[in-house]
């Protein structure tokens, strides 16, 4: 009788056991399954923002390039304005005389060094007076 107490505890203790375990595998199972999930999606989501960043980083050579073009071209474009400027014969008088009233040279002797009109030496000096001020 005592064995079969023993028995049938340990009957009931087994089953109450695997009752336990099948309820912690569908749990877990169900964590796991969540889990995995999560993961995929995960996966996914950075295989979109890789694909996302490589295309910004085409744009942005490609944008690059384009400005060092524009910033080559700008500067071939200030070559050429200085050397026309250089080139004008009247443009060469008037940009020395811009510079002797700078340095603060009197009216008659940029009218004699620069060959100037009276009035166009006058006009410069005007001119030069109002950035100044």
């Amino acid at each position: 009788m005592l064995l079969l107490g023993i028995a049938i505890a340990g009957l009931v203790f087994g089953l109450f056991s695997l009752l336990l375990i099948v309820m912690f595998k569908k749990r877990y199972a169900n964590e796991l399954d969540a889990q995995l999930q999560q993961f995929k999606d995960s996966s996914e989501q950075i295989n979109i923002l890789r694909s996302e960043v490589s295309e910004l980083r085409t744009g942005l050579l490609s944008i690059g390039k384009r400005v060092l073009e524009v910033e080559q071209q700008n500067q071939e474009l200030i070559q050429q304005q200085a050397a026309q400027k250089y080139d004008d014969p009247d443009a060469k008088i008037y940009s020395r005389a811009v510079k002797m009233v700078e340095l603060g040279a009197d009216l008659d002797e940029v009218i004699r060094e620069c060959e100037l009109p009276r009035a166009e030496a006058e006009l410069l000096f005007s001119l030069h007076k109002q950035k100044g001020a």
